[in-house]
């Protein structure tokens, strides 16, 4: 018969989570909360495919222009006038037809130059990336529980409802951690804002001071200490650069919204962050005149305008660093909740951390596949799994520790793979709260 491990061998009491004293406990059974962000309805979800293994790869095309030369060299088409028109004075307008076709094979770059009388073709080249990603689980359970509580709990099916619901709320937030962290580690672009210039990383470069999970460097060349990562807060300048880079990039074909036939992308930041973009000197025009209508895709989620190119999506959970770095140089996260034996509060120091991140999202850099519930093959069935961190009851028979069934927990199973796409889409911006503003 299978063990049911409650606790170092078998001796720990089982815990009591259902209050039962009734004379003690008004009618009203209360429970508190954490803060939601909008990273679960924007970030795009699909299936992850079954029998292909736990590590994939997706493939991504370049975008491409026309060059004058095979080697994709010099970029440009080049225009040949047809029929080889007589402009002489004796004979205007007439023509010997003569097409620049008739030599199709003189179309190097030297005949061209040369004034040969090739088609002078022009070539587009085709280039492409491929990106691994792979799939990772995560379990969370409750304590073992005695089904003997709800014998005297007092009001037990308010408290059963309080505690699914706190379970589902942890469901919640362990995904949008999981979501905002996978946008730090795929976005291709960190800026660091600076009240004289601000830096933007891109690419492999962009990498040595990636935002996810702390990995800020505290200097731009990763080789010694200087906490001046940025020195300026989050500014519309800076932002006015990231929308031209993402229109220029072609982000704009599919992004959250078209206003006056310019893209409106995504960007997720604090209240306090966004009340000072929109309170900025000379920038309040922004908001008593713009009566432009909402996407569909963010007017669920209470937007209800945009702000020189961007719908503030408020996330009041948005990373924080404190001004201290560790033995790599790295500063240190400073996350919005403690948590002591099991009592979660409101982290203090989360409030005054000086540096904050805020990002610029578009729905192509990145995409969620969660397995779908799987039930057996060949003939064997079981118990098909959630992955996306349902919570089902679990009650284990053991001989020794749970003979009568009356033992059991909640179990809740998450797993997801990132798939990288657009990569290039996605900024990470960096900044220093209460700074004057970066350009």
């Amino acid at each position: 018969m299978a063990t049911f491990d409650i606790g170092a061998g078998g001796l720990d009491a089982v815990n009591t989570i259902l209050a039962e004293e009734a004379n003690r406990i008004g009618s009203d059974i209360y429970k508190r909360t954490v803060h939601t962000s909008p990273w679960i309805d924007l970030v795009k979800q699909s299936a992850f495919p079954d029998g292909m293994g736990y590590q994939l790869t997706t493939m991504v095309y370049d975008r491409a222009i026309p060059t004058k030369d095979a080697a994709g060299g010099v970029e440009g088409v080049e225009w040949t006038t047809l029929g080889n028109i007589n402009t002489d004075a004796n004979n205007f307008n007439a023509s010997d037809l003569g097409q620049p076709l008739k030599d199709a094979t003189n179309d190097v770059q030297g005949a061209r130059s040369s004034g040969g009388s090739g088609d002078r073709r022009s070539h587009i080249q085709f280039s492409k990336q491929l990106k691994e990603y792979s799939i990772k689980r995560a379990v969370i359970e409750s304590p073992r529980i005695s089904l003997e509580d709800l014998r005297f709990a007092a009001h037990r099916q308010e408290q059963l409802r309080a505690i699914m619901d706190l379970m589902t709320e942890a469901t919640r937030y362990s995904w949008e951690n999981r979501y905002r962290d996978e946008f730090e580690r795929l976005a291709d672009n960190t800026v660091q804002c600076k009240t004289a210039g601000s830096t933007f990383l891109t690419g492999d470069e962009g990498d040595t001071v990636s935002v996810a999970l702390g990995d800020v460097d505290t200097n731009d060349d990763n080789t010694a200490e200087d906490a001046s990562v940025a020195t300026g807060n989050i500014s519309n300048a800076v932002l006015d650069k990231v929308y031209f880079q993402l229109v220029r990039k072609g982000a704009g074909g599919n992004a959250y919204g078209r206003e006056n036939g310019r893209p409106v992308f995504g960007l997720v930041l604090s209240s306090e962050a966004s009340y000072a973009l929109q309170t900025e000197a000379e920038f309040r025009d922004d908001i008593r005149y713009n009566n432009a209508v909402v996407s569909d895709l963010i007017a669920p989620l209470g937007i209800e305008k945009s702000f020189r190119g961007f719908y503030h999506l408020v996330d009041d959970l948005a990373p924080r660093f404190s001004a201290t770095v560790d033995a790599n140089d790295k500063l240190v996260r400073v996350e919005p909740y403690s948590v002591a034996s099991g009592i979660t509060t409101v982290n203090a120091d989360y409030e005054s951390a000086p540096y904050e991140v805020a990002f610029v999202i578009h729905p192509e850099v990145m995409e969620s596949q969660i397995p779908n519930p799987f039930g057996g093959a060949g003939g064997v069935t079981f118990d098909p799994i959630n992955y996306r961190g349902k919570f089902d009851w679990k009650n284990i028979l053991s001989e020794a520790s749970n003979p009568d069934g009356s033992i059991g927990f909640f179990r809740g199973v998450l797993a997801s793979a990132s798939k990288p796409i657009k990569t290039d889409c996605g900024y990470a911006i960096i900044y220093k709260r209460g700074a004057a503003v970066a350009t």
